[in-house]
């Protein structure tokens, strides 16, 4: 994820925080202290702290439980929002995604327990009344793990609890049904949400509108990856398209954009092995910033996998997805490049598909 800073790796997921969350972090800080002063500063922050401590587990919880069924996982991303475990790929089935969507709560209501069992079976409502800080950031700390594990499972994605609908519906009636049932929930929830907003808690509104958010995105990868499996690269990839020397310059890209439609710009040596992509937005940015001469090799993307014309068009995807990627390139299996597959030429299948079968009806 962009805007995020990595700061340590376990078992091979790496931990990063998004600059945000400083941010977050301060504007805490800030809201204390002008009730309290400087102490009152310091326990905000470390309550938010142990806080995402906390977050930091819950998703540790999911990428475990996604291990156990060879599901690897490279990265979580701690928000002001909560956090995000990024797995390369879904369970294969609705009972293993089921695991692995109850496993983050999971961690909450264990780790809720455990503090409450230490300090004695003290309850919430005597919370008010202790004078030591350290029990009361605990006391704190053990009922807002036990919100954590209820508010995530509240049945809209992109929560646990829309994850372990999916899960349950998938086993009825479908992957990708139980997924547009579960996303359309997750959307009534969000509404509701949205107007409990509009005549309480203006938190709400940003709430639903994340919820609405993650349920539309959810419905959508799930059809981007229904139409994709079983379609080979070479069905599905561009094969008209100029590309770029490693030896030009923005002007040469300028001129390709004008005469083209094309937004990615290979760029490809004398052997025709590609050597990254030019995006458009790349190349309006760096012509403002710096000119017209600067070289395309310092501008373009050089992270660009390239896959077998006879590969998986659902790998393509799913590299572009992972890694944010404008595009694949695709080779005839002698590294020489014959293709390009774009999330736009993917979105434009996705159309062709859904006509067809419209017109089958």
């Amino acid at each position: 994820m962009s805007w995020s800073i990595p700061i340590g790796t376990v078992k091979g997921t790496v931990i990063r925080i998004h600059i945000t969350f400083f941010l977050f972090l301060l504007w805490i800080g800030a809201a204390y202290h002008a009730q309290g002063g400087w102490p009152a500063a310091l326990e905000g922050v470390v309550f938010l702290a142990l806080l995402f401590l906390c977050v930091l587990l819950h998703e540790f919880g999911h990428v475990f439980a996604a291990r156990r069924y060879g599901v690897r996982t490279p990265d979580i991303t701690l928000l002001p929002i909560g956090g995000v475990a990024r797995l390369e790929r879904l369970p294969e089935k609705p009972s293993q995604e089921l695991v692995v969507a109850l496993a983050g709560p999971a961690v909450n209501l264990v780790i809720a327990a455990l503090l409450y069992a230490a300090l004695g079976g003290f309850v919430p409502a005597a919370a008010a009344e202790v004078r030591n800080a350290g029990i009361d950031v605990l006391s704190r700390l053990a009922v807002v793990n036990l919100f954590l594990a209820l508010f995530n499972l509240i049945p809209a994605f992109p929560m646990d609890g829309g994850r372990v609908l999916r899960a349950v519906l998938a086993s009825r009636m479908g992957y990708v049904r139980g997924t547009q049932v579960a996303a359309s929930v997750g959307q009534a929830v969000a509404i509701g949400l949205g107007l409990l907003g509009l005549f309480g808690n203006p938190m709400l509104l940003f709430i639903a509108l994340f919820v609405y958010l993650g349920a539309s995105s959810e419905a959508h990868a799930v059809q981007m990856r229904e139409i994709t499996h079983g379609v080979v690269v070479s069905d599905a990839m561009v094969t008209r398209f100029e590309t770029l020397p490693p030896s030009g310059v923005l002007e040469d890209a300028v001129q390709c954009l004008i005469r083209t439609t094309q937004h990615e710009f290979p760029v490809v040596d004398g052997a025709g092995k590609l050597r990254g992509v030019l995006t458009r937005d790349d190349l309006i940015r760096a012509l403002r910033d710096r000119g017209p001469d600067t070289p395309v090799l310092e501008v373009m993307r050089p992270d660009i996998p390239v896959i077998h014309r006879h590969g998986k068009l659902e790998e393509a995807l799913r590299l572009m997805q992972e890694k944010s990627l404008p595009a694949v390139g695709v080779d005839d299996g002698s590294g020489r490049l014959v293709g390009l597959v774009t999330p736009e030429n993917v979105g434009e299948m996705m159309m062709v598909q859904a006509a067809r079968h419209a017109l089958r009806r």
